[in-house]
Formats: C-alpha cells, sequence, structure tokens
C-alpha cells in the first residue's frame, strides 16, 4: 500500500508541471524536460518555478506529515499538529521578524528565524499545557496552542501590514501559505530540514511505540523517556521550522495524514510515520494544483485549500472525542 501511495505522487506530479496561470501542453512539458531551450519561455518556467514548486510541495508536505505524526505520538492528543499546538504560528512569527527587523532575504537564512520562532512557541505551549503534577494535558494543550496562535498570528499580521512595500511584498502570499513562486533558492533549506528530521523518526520509530503505552511502561522497557521527548522535539521544530520557512504556515496537513496513516498501517511507528509523510506530500500537493484550478488563470494558495480541507476535519475529530487522546 505505500509503494501505490508513493506512486499515486507521480501523475499529481506531472498534472503540477502542467497546470499553472496557462496550461502547458503535455509534449512542451516533455520537450522542456529532454531537451531543454532556454530561449522557450514555456521551458523556462517549466525548469525554474514548477518543477521546484512541485518538488517542494511534496517535501514540505511530507515534513508536515512527519512533524504531526510525532506530536500525536508524543503527547498522545489525536488534535496535535503544528498548527494547532502553534508551531507553525512561531515560525511563521520568526520568519516576519527576521525579514521585518534584520532584513533577511534569503531561506537559508531566515529558516533560522523560523526554527527559533517555533521553539519558543513549542516550549511556552507545553508550559501552559501542563497540569500540575500529572504532566501534559491533551485539552489544556490544545486550548494553549489554540490560544498562543491567535496571539502570535496578531502580532505577526501586525508587522506584515506596517511594514515596507518591499516586505509587504514578500510576506504577503507566503504569510497565507503559498507554493506560489518558490524557485530552487527554497529547495535545499527544506530538503535539508526533511532529511534530518526523517533521520530522527527513523531513530525514534521504536522508542515512540512504547511512549505511546505509556511512561511507566516505557520506562520499564528501558526507554529513556527525557531523551525520547527532547529527541522528538527537535525533530519536530526541524520539520515543521523547515516546511513552514519554504512555503508559510500551511495548517491541518499535519493533523489529517497521521489520521489517515493510522488507519491504513496501524499504530506501529515504523510504518505509521512513513505513510504519515506520503500522505501529507499527496495532500500538500493536491491541494496546491486544486488551487490553481479553481479560480483559474488566478489561484488560492495551498494554506487557504488546506484550511478548507483540514477544518472538517478537525471539528469531525473533537466531535468523535478524540480530543482526549489516543
Amino acid at each position: 500500500m505505500l509503494i501505490v501511495l508513493a506512486l499515486a505522487i507521480l501523475p499529481l506530479m506531472a498534472a503540477s508541471l502542467f497546470i499553472g496561470s496557462r496550461i502547458i501542453a503535455p509534449s512542451v512539458v516533455i520537450d522542456g524536460l529532454t531537451s531543454f531551450d532556454p530561449t522557450n519561455n514555456d521551458h523556462l518556467v517549466l525548469r525554474e518555478l514548477r518543477i521546484p514548486r512541485t518538488i517542494i510541495a511534496v517535501v514540505a508536505g511530507a515534513a508536515l506529515g512527519l512533524a504531526g505524526a510525532l506530536m500525536q505520538s508524543l503527547t498522545r492528543n489525536a488534535l496535535a499538529e503544528p498548527g494547532t499546538l502553534g508551531v507553525n504560528a512561531g515560525a511563521a512569527a520568526g520568519v516576519v521578524i527576521g525579514l521585518s527587523f534584520f532584513s533577511t532575504s534569503s531561506i537559508n537564512i531566515y529558516i533560522w528565524f523560523a526554527f527559533i520562532g517555533a521553539g519558543v512557541a513549542s516550549v511556552l505551549v507545553h508550559r501552559l499545557g501542563r497540569s500540575g503534577e500529572t504532566g501534559v494535558n491533551p485539552v489544556r494543550l490544545v486550548l494553549a496552542g489554540a490560544g498562543l496562535s491567535i496571539m502570535v498570528s496578531s502580532i505577526t499580521t501586525m508587522l506584515v501590514l506596517s511594514s515596507t512595500d518591499r516586505v509587504f511584498t514578500a510576506l504577503r502570499a507566503w504569510a497565507t501559505g503559498s507554493l506560489d513562486g518558490r524557485g530552487w533558492e527554497s529547495l535545499p533549506a527544506v530538503s535539508v530540514s526533511f532529511l534530518i528530521g526523517a533521520l530522527i523518526c527513523a531513530y525514534l520509530s521504536g522508542p515512540l511505540n512504547s511512549v505511546t503505552l505509556g511512561q511507566d511502561l516505557a520506562t520499564s522497557l528501558g526507554v529513556n523517556i527525557q531523551r525520547t521527548w527532547l529527541l522528538t522535539n527537535v525533530g519536530i521544530l526541524i520539520l515543521a521550522g523547515g516546511a513552514t520557512a519554504a512555503v508559510g504556515p500551511i495548517g491541518f496537513v499535519g493533523l489529517a495524514a497521521p489520521h489517515i496513516a493510522r488507519t491504513l498501517a496501524g499504530p506501529d511507528h515504523k510504518w505509521l510515520l512513513p505513510y504519515s509523510a506520503v500522505i501529507a506530500g499527496v495532500v500538500l500537493l493536491s491541494a496546491d494544483i486544486i488551487g490553481r484550478i479553481i479560480i483559474f488563470p488566478a489561484e488560492i494558495g495551498a494554506g487557504i485549500m488546506t484550511a478548507f480541507i483540514g477544518a472538517p476535519f478537525f471539528i469531525w475529530l473533537v466531535r468523535k472525542g478524540k480530543v482526549s487522546g489516543l
């Protein structure tokens, strides 16, 4: 099944190369891939915009899927994901601060602001989500994440609206979560953060299986709880921070993908994590393609499209009582 899902990305990637503000014929796409002509505008659009945009959508989606799966397993909270727990908002705030006050223009620089913002948000949410001596409370965690996200997002919006024309133009599409205009310069940062995060996930697949059974049982099985918590949070920050720096704050991808993966693969993290990555890549790329079609030739940002999909899913989880934990 995992191979089938991975192969399903291929026709989506092909569609992503064809579809945009103007349709590029399949024959032209093939020519652009096999015999690139730098004087051909369609070939240039394909090579410089659509190919990197497609790859970034898959990689960033996979990173958000892994981050969401790690969060849900670590907190044992079915509603946990980078968006609901404030990590995306923190990363976005970090990038906006970097662009507004430090005049950073390269993703290789402002990705570090994303990591710092995500880290600060994560620490605050976990501190606010603790309930006395009983540790992290799933309901308090979601409420803390929602409250922090609202506060940080309002500050981010204020900074965007009060910024210079240059910064405002750079932030306008990015702040809503968009892949429009993403070129090759955005790919290395998100790819490296994804690879590092994926390696951490591979190491954590065994310990997380034990942690989801409860801390006491995990400790009796020889799992170092503190190290697992630390590595998992580092993985979340790297994955969510890198993806947010590249494509903006995109929510709900990390919420839905692990639930679908859990239905298909079960709770074993050796399968749950790769399924979450592949499914999230499919979801984000699909959302980006639909956003290009729905009001053609204009387009809707992928972040807005995923919100359309994710908000009803979030409400369904709450009505099903999933908020109490996994």
